[in-house]
């Protein structure tokens, strides 16, 4: 789990520009899978038939990760920035990121004035994201334009992968944990019944564009029939000292098997079936209701006739930060329910409202 989800957190991949990430996992997966293609709007989408007649299940988790767009850039060679995706002003100063330019990768940093400047200035103002600015070294806006970068080229954190924590229950500390680490337990999911008998078939949907309105996944489910769906994301913790914070979803306590967000109503079948077999099998879960998110699962449910949607939560501290950071147990934990439901199918398998 450690290497897969390192290569996918190295990876630059912001909301629309997910091209790395797309065509890493068409490739890492072609000898895994029965068929592998990457759909128009960038959706990599995977079939895996199993030995035995069962149901149609779709299995989704995003690829983009939330960044930033370069709308400007002043003539002394600082840029100006637009968001894709949800950020908090309050985080953004003095981050390190990657600016995508044409001619490869840019180091900059997101810009703010010295401490030694505080005492002339309002210490409690949050400036917003339009009046902050990216520098990159430059000069000049000529040398910010040879270094292949322009209006419009995309800008991801600049963070790196740590492991930290106990070696009993380590955690990783990295960007695009939202929703690499979905897309980590994917593949780890896909490559451990690789062998494996079980039954109906299998479509892993790595979708584009979730943080800015579940794009891909409402664009390819409309053209994929399946039986049930489950969705794979990371979801925000409660556990820390702010007085927000209420205490009712915590990392390392297990995976979350949600019941509501924003974007859907759990239904009630795949909750309780999922429920179930984390009981049955020991796993450690927690429910989450978390009106304050929303997942690919809710377009996948809405989409044709409607499927039903189960969606399995990763807990997360300081989510669409440079550092966000998930628990290797809930990971495992997420994993190993979402491989027992799939183990579990049969040929009569139904998922009645």
């Amino acid at each position: 789990m450690i290497d897969i989800l390192k290569t996918l957190t190295s990876l630059s991949g912001p909301c629309g520009y997910e091209h790395s990430v797309s065509y890493f996992l068409r490739d890492y997966l072609a000898d895994k899978v029965d068929e592998v293609r990457i759909d128009p709007i960038g959706n990599v989408i995977a079939r895996k038939i199993g030995d035995k007649p069962g149901p149609t299940i779709l299995l989704t988790a995003h690829m983009d990760e939330v960044g930033f767009m370069v709308r400007k850039i002043e003539e002394n060679g600082l840029l100006r920035f637009e968001k894709l995706g949800g950020h908090d002003d309050r985080i953004l100063l003095a981050q390190p990121v990657t600016v995508m330019g044409e001619k490869g990768h840019v180091s900059g940093l997101i810009g703010t004035m010295s401490a030694h400047y505080m005492k002339f200035d309002d210490a409690s103002k949050v400036r917003k994201h339009q009046n902050l600015y990216i520098d990159i070294g430059a000069f000049s806006k000529e040398e910010v334009l040879d270094m292949g970068i322009e209006i419009g080229t995309p800008v991801t954190w600049g963070s790196e992968f740590v492991l930290f924590g106990p070696a009993n229950h380590q955690r990783v500390r990295a960007k695009s944990l939202d929703d690499r680490a979905g897309c980590a337990v994917l593949v780890k999911v896909l490559e451990e019944i690789n062998n494996v008998s079980f039954a109906g078939e299998l479509i892993f949907l790595f979708a584009v564009q979730e943080e800015v309105g579940l794009r891909g996944a409402k664009t390819a489910a409309e053209h994929l029939d399946a039986d049930a769906a489950i969705a794979i994301d990371t979801t925000a913790v409660s556990d820390t000292p702010e007085e927000t914070m209420d205490q009712t979803l915590g990392l390392g306590l297990g995976t979350g098997i949600k019941v509501m967000d924003f974007s859907l109503i759990v239904h009630k079948t795949m909750k309780d079936l999922l429920i179930k077999l984390a009981k049955d099998n020991n796993i450690p879960y927690q429910l989450e209701v978390f009106p304050g998110i929303g997942t690919d699962g809710g377009a996948v449910n809405h989409a044709n006739k409607g499927i039903p949607t189960g969606v399995l939560s990763i807990p997360s501290r300081y989510a669409h930060s440079p550092v966000e950071v998930v628990d290797l147990g809930d990971l495992e934990a997420t994993k190993e329910l979402l491989k027992t439901f799939i183990l579990n199918m049969h040929k009569d398998q139904k998922f009645p409202f």
